[in-house]
């Protein structure tokens, strides 16, 4: 059976696949534009994803019984920031080529590794890293092509598998970031494949009795939806209906 940490590493490949096919072929003024990122352009979140390749192989890495070099964060984001746009872009596929190279070849050979990624109170498994590491890609994947594609949507697959870790080992990560104090009121809003609590804190399941209203959309728009990327340009065809507006859902879920 597939379990979660190869399907985590599959999606990791398919979302580096993805733009590393589209980034030669972005013109200057591609990467220069704005991205789905309000704040950054097209070549600003490839050099966030390329950085944090770099930073996230590390222990993985070390996982894998490699002598790592160490650096500070603050050392290598200032390198990355130095690039050109066409350098940042370039940089991307050559880091998170070899971050992706790690992770399939540590997964294949260590799945149960405990990974120390020096941000968190203690080593977490191998899913949890990798977990943090595709909502990054997922979302900032889908900051880049939108900015070429107004179309663009998250990968389907990567959508349904944040919102099955979201309902497990990555629930932590909803405290960080939702902001329950915009509600005065209970919902649980009823998704694609489960559902949505925000009582004081927030809990996504797969499964929900009750609901108190219903997202009528695919998953990949519930994915920005909690990550701040379902914004009224990037909304058509979504709706809610029943105790909360998708106004109030957004200002519950600002993003990063």
């Amino acid at each position: 059976m597939t379990t979660l940490v190869d399907r985590t590493v599959a999606a990791l490949r398919a979302n580096h696949d993805t733009l590393a096919a589209l980034v030669p072929t972005l013109t200057q003024e591609q990467l220069n534009g704005r991205s789905g990122a309000e704040e950054w352009t097209v070549a600003q979140v490839l050099s966030h994803l390329g950085s944090g390749a770099e930073i996230f192989r590390k222990p993985i890495a070390i996982a894998a019984g490699e002598q790592v070099q160490p650096e500070e964060n603050q050392s290598i984001w200032a390198r990355w920031n130095a690039l050109s746009p066409a350098d940042q872009a370039a940089g991307f596929v050559k880091y998170d080529q070899a971050y992706v190279d790690a992770v399939e070849a540590l997964s294949a050979e260590k799945p149960d590794s405990a990974i120390d990624l020096g941000i968190l109170p203690e080593p977490v498994p191998l899913e949890v890293a990798l977990g943090m590491r595709l909502s990054e890609v997922a979302n900032h994947a889908w900051d880049v092509r939108v900015g070429v594609d107004p179309s663009a949507t998250v990968d389907a697959a990567s959508a349904d598998l944040l919102i099955e870790l979201l309902a497990g080992p990555l629930a932590f990560l909803l405290g960080f970031s939702a902001k329950t104090d915009e509600l005065e009121r209970e919902v649980r809003l009823a998704i694609p494949g489960g559902g949505i609590t925000i009582t004081d804190t927030v809990t996504v399941t797969t499964s929900l009795d009750d609901p108190t209203a219903t997202f009528d959309g695919p998953s990949e728009a519930v994915t920005r939806l909690l990550t701040g990327r379902l914004r009224a340009e990037y909304s058509a065809g979504v709706s809610v209906t029943g105790n909360v507006t998708l106004d109030e859902l957004r200002n519950v879920f600002p993003g990063y």
